[in-house]
């Protein structure tokens, strides 16, 4: 049924764009935008694991998300600078995905699924996996919300109030990594940077607290996706892209008004 469609497909986008927009934020706030386009890179090589290993591709996106990001994250700056060893673990990893998926026995695999998304496709099975993903990483965010944003605003401040930056790094990169898993169907791995980066991008331009900038993140990211679904379905566009780009004019409107108006 027509309807039955339209909100399975509207459910999912929303799901994912909630959550990412505040996501979005730490990751701003972390200055780890490249962090960000990593793990959706690594996603692609976890596609290429869960076909030859016959896994569910949500496992082995979350395994290979999880364990690059941890691995580096763990890193540190030992053996090179972190921009470096994320620039190496980003490309090498999209291009390991990429050779791996072309080997035989991956001959079949519709690479443009897993890059640029494919939310038309998604069921009710998907939309409760979405949802279940959605629910962990804003659980993750409620809970740990404080000692998150300690860490990531001031490393010595949260040291000083008994917080462990380390670990709150590592829930926060599992929580990425639980959100690439789950919107890789959605808007896929090349675009889901765009979907944490924007909508947060946008919620600084008009709020002037932190939690008033997540807030705006996520309704940001759940208007771009409603507007970006409306558009793909009136021009027939790819609705992956059809939200980002929506997502990019809703943060030309914020800048607009950013001009203005008084932010207080």
């Amino acid at each position: 049924m027509p309807d039955d469609f339209l909100l399975r497909v509207g459910l999912a986008a929303a799901g994912i764009a909630v959550v990412s927009g505040p996501l979005g934020c730490f990751v701003l706030w972390r200055r780890m935008v490249f962090f960000g386009d990593t793990i959706s890179h690594a996603a692609l090589l976890g596609v290429a694991l869960a076909l030859a290993l016959s896994l569910p591709v949500l496992l082995g996106v979350l395994l290979a998300a999880t364990g690059v990001s941890t691995l580096i994250l763990l890193s540190g700056d030992r053996f090179h600078h972190t921009d470096t060893l994320l620039g190496v673990a980003a490309h090498s990893a999209l291009a390991m995905g990429l050779v791996a998926v072309s080997l035989p026995g991956g001959g079949n695999v519709d690479l443009m699924r897993y890059l640029i998304g494919d939310i038309l496709a998604v069921d009710w099975r998907d939309l409760a996996v979405i949802w279940s993903g959605v629910l962990i990483c804003g659980g993750v965010l409620i809970w740990r919300w404080q000692g998150l944003l300690m860490s990531s605003l001031d490393r010595e401040m949260a040291l000083a109030h008994g917080r462990n930056p380390r670990r709150e790094g590592l829930l926060f990169t599992i929580a990425l990594a639980v959100l690439v898993a789950v919107a890789i169907k959605v808007v896929g791995a090349l675009l889901i940077t765009a979907l944490l980066i924007i909508p947060a991008a946008t919620g600084r331009l008009l709020a002037a607290s932190p939690e008033r900038m997540a807030v705006l993140a996520a309704a940001t990211g759940a208007g771009s996706a409603l507007l970006g679904l409306s558009g793909s379905f009136r021009f027939d566009t790819p609705a992956g892209p059809s939200i980002v780009v929506a997502a990019v004019v809703l943060l030309v409107v914020a800048g607009l008004l950013r001009r203005i108006l008084p932010i207080e």
